[in-house]
């Protein structure tokens, strides 16, 4: 592998250069396929090379370039690749269960109807509905009967529906965390839906904004880990919107993107478990398995439930059975929750070793946001985060600033950047952590 790596840097292999199969060079180094497979996947995973699709594998343009360094006015794509991602939100793809989910593709596709062969149900498979609706009871408290569960192929479609259904029923304005996802922003805005910032201090989402609004229709929370602050919302605060949604007769809805991964102590159970007639619930597997497999889940109130799935419309493409029937497999397996286990011990290892080379070697350095998740907040004085992008880009690490997730209404004062740690593969952990430091001294 690092012969590879030498000879990118070196420029003996080209940006562009097209790389043998993985059949090919395992015959002629006298090596097993998968030992080559698992080479290449690596040094993709770590940036040195490119897969693309009908043309095998290359080498990544970026691997020869100098580094960039970011604008805000740049999207994510048109950045230049650096060598280290340390974005947020972003798993170790490196570590996804091919083996495991290969058994329960074949033995899912072995045994399945005929009829799921067919056009898809809008709502998703009933056998996924179920096994979802099961383990979201037991491993996140809610209140789920499959009856209730959209399959959707993500977080994004999951919230598009709901945004579309809401616009429909007249909703024209949402309550939104003053930092997240602009995209979820663009999301609501698309269907005529403008949004509102509530600011987030260390207790949360302040719904004391709620009250002095006008009418929202809803709100739109991360309340088991603020996105990106990383903070929980306050068991207080939880009852409290709940309550406001009640008497207000809206909706809350509760982007769950990383619930799962608590360490310092067992996960927070779900808002929807207080009050299922009031909080939509999104859900999805991006976090804990990988993105890719476009795999989520709404678990709606019984008057949106048909509101929501009719978004879809009759024939509009949604997610394939197949893989629909391998997660239903991979969860009452076993499997999912095992999966689940060894990314949370693996991440939770990253974050410790993380915040304990900042502390040795960049202690100016704040690490803030509570021991969850896949990322941190870095703030440092006399620095901005827009600074900060520019240190880490020069040592060829992404991370992005707290400004990239900022509304527009937001009058917060916090700056900072936002660091992923579990997007790196194993075997490029130390060099990413190490790059990172350098930048933050």
């Amino acid at each position: 592998m690092e012969s590879f790596r030498e000879a990118i840097r070196s420029g003996r292999l080209a940006p562009g250069t097209r790389l043998p199969s993985s059949r090919v060079l395992a015959a002629d180094l006298g090596l097993s396929r998968n030992t080559v497979v698992r080479v290449y996947s690596e040094l993709i995973n770590e940036g040195w090379l490119v897969g693309v699709h009908g043309s095998g594998t290359e080498v990544a343009q970026r691997s020869a370039e100098p580094a960039g360094e970011p604008t805000r006015s740049q999207p994510p794509s048109a950045r230049p690749q650096l060598l280290h991602n340390l974005r947020p939100g972003q798993p170790d793809l490196s570590s996804f269960p091919r083996d495991k989910w290969i058994r329960a593709v074949k033995r899912t596709v072995g045994t399945a109807p005929f009829e799921a062969f067919g056009y898809a149900d809008q709502h998703g498979r009933r056998e996924l509905r179920e096994a979802v609706a099961r383990y979201l009871a037991r491993a996140r408290g809610l209140h789920a009967q499959a009856d209730n569960v959209v399959v959707c192929s993500g977080a994004a479609e999951g919230l598009r529906l709901v945004a579309a259904a809401l616009a429909e029923a007249g909703v024209t304005t949402v309550a939104v965390e003053e930092f997240g996802l602009h995209t979820q922003r663009e999301a609501l805005a698309k269907v005529g839906i403008d949004t509102v910032p509530i600011a987030v201090d260390a207790d949360g989402a302040d719904l004391s904004t709620l009250e002095r609004m006008p009418n929202p229709g809803a709100v739109l929370l991360t309340p088991s880990h603020q996105f990106p602050l990383g903070v929980a919302l306050h068991p207080d605060r939880r009852a409290a919107v709940v309550d406001w949604a009640r008497r207000r007769g809206t909706l809350i809805i509760e982007d769950d993107y990383d619930g799962e991964f608590r360490y310092d102590r067992s996960p927070v159970g779900a808002l929807q478990g207080l009050d299922h007639d009031h909080v939509v619930y999104l859900g999805t597997a991006s976090k804990a398995l990988a993105p890719g497999l476009r795999l989520g889940w709404l678990v709606l109130p019984d008057h949106l439930v048909g509101a929501v799935a009719g978004q879809k419309g009759e024939t509009e493409e949604t997610v394939g059975f197949v893989n629909q029937l391998a997660m239903t497999e991979f969860i009452e397996s076993g499997a999912y929750d095992g999966h689940i286990r060894a990314m949370r011990s693996q991440y939770r290892r990253r974050r410790r070793h993380l915040v304990e080379m900042i502390d040795r070697h960049a202690p100016t350095t704040r690490v803030t946001g509570m021991s969850a998740g896949l990322h941190v907040v870095l703030e440092q004085p006399g620095r901005t985060g827009a600074e900060l992008v520019r240190r880490a880009a020069r040592e060829q690490v992404t991370v992005e600033s707290l400004d990239h997730f900022r509304h527009p209404g937001s009058t917060s004062a916090r700056d900072g950047v936002t660091v992923g740690f579990a997007a790196p593969s194993a075997s490029a952990w130390s060099g990413a952590l190490d790059a990172l430091v350098r930048a933050l001294r």
